[in-house]
């Protein structure tokens, strides 16, 4: 192809053409990269469900749409003016036809009906069947982690080991993993392309999610729903590493002076210019956090996005890692 490209840039008539067309081109061809197509690169069991019953779908409609195409250019090249097709006036019906254009619908809704059937009851997200094969057969315990969305931060807790991090999520690989998902202000989307589709993170309510990691890695995760002025913020690390080195992160997180109460959580949970995506963790979590934070959200609880936030970020920046250092959460 490149040489077809320099032999056509050397002929002298197309040179002139080529220098206007060729560099627009190029930068076109830029974003040609694989990097950012993270469902089509499942690292999860969710996520390979989600692919195989993807590609069913894709095939199933190639099954009809590539005959379809081809019959319609055979029959518009037969029954064309001067083609080999005969025309028959008195032609009015036909049961070979009938069939076709009936049977293969049916059968094609039938197909995609059981498959989408299936498919519900696999990638469930309240109770995936997949998971629960995946558990039944391995016969762990779950990792249970409470999800809080605010603007614009995801905390991760761990309600098994009394730990939480911001903005990463740590997770071993091959077990379960049980969300219980909310948020303090407004709807959040929780979305991990490469190991589980989006759940909706809704404020005073608790959704459920679930995933398993097939193989260790670092993937991207984020918010997938419009949450205001910092939502491009809201993005996370998801860690997939061994049962050792779970265990071990859990350890140190453990040792982390800082704790997170009720009345930090209040402070934690005000708006936070979180460009760099600040990742910090909290050796200690007080008990039932997640239950109180949907209470307070259900009976009003607002942390409101104080004015100076927006008229001037870098002095407010300032004052926020000042809190941060002073403050125990």
């Amino acid at each position: 192809m490149l040489l077809e490209v320099q032999v056509f840039i050397k002929n002298k008539r197309y040179r002139r053409g080529a220098q206007m067309v060729l560099p627009p081109a190029l930068l076109t061809l830029g974003g040609c990269s694989n990097n950012g197509l993270y469902l089509l690169k499942p690292e999860g069991l969710i996520s390979h469900t989600f692919y195989h019953y993807f590609i069913l779908d894709v095939v199933i409609m190639l099954l009809i749409i590539v005959p379809t195409t081809l019959l319609t250019i055979w029959a518009m090249w037969r029954y064309r003016k001067g083609g080999k097709g005969s025309y028959d006036p008195a032609w009015s019906h036909s049961n070979a036809i009938e069939a076709i254009v009936w049977g293969i619908p049916l059968v094609t809704v039938g197909v995609l009906s059981y498959l989408s059937v299936k498919a519900i009851y696999d990638v469930n997200p309240y109770n995936p069947g997949v998971i629960a094969k995946a558990q039944k057969a391995d016969g762990g315990d779950p990792v249970e982690v409470d999800v809080i969305a605010t603007d614009w931060r995801w905390l991760f807790i761990y309600p098994q080991q009394h730990i939480a991090s911001v903005n990463q999520l740590v997770v071993p690989v091959g077990t379960p993993v049980k969300f219980r998902l909310t948020s303090t202000s407004v709807v959040n989307d929780f979305l991990i392309p490469q190991l589980v589709g989006m759940i909706d993170v809704m404020p005073g309510m608790r959704t459920k999610q679930a995933l398993v990691a097939d193989k260790a890695g670092t993937y991207i995760g984020f918010s997938a729903d419009y949450s205001g002025a910092g939502l491009s913020w809201m993005h996370f690390q998801t860690k997939a590493v061994s049962a050792a080195q779970f265990a071990q992160w859990v350890k140190s997180t453990q040792q982390s002076p800082q704790h997170l109460s009720y009345a930090g959580f209040n402070r934690f949970a005000k708006p936070y210019i979180a460009v760099g995506g600040d990742q910090q963790t909290f050796g200690k979590v007080q008990p039932g956090l997640f239950d109180y934070v949907i209470g307070e959200v259900m009976h009003g609880k607002v942390w409101r996005t104080p004015m100076a936030m927006t008229e001037n970020m870098v002095n407010y920046m300032q004052k926020q890692r000042a809190e941060q250092k002073a403050g125990d959460y």
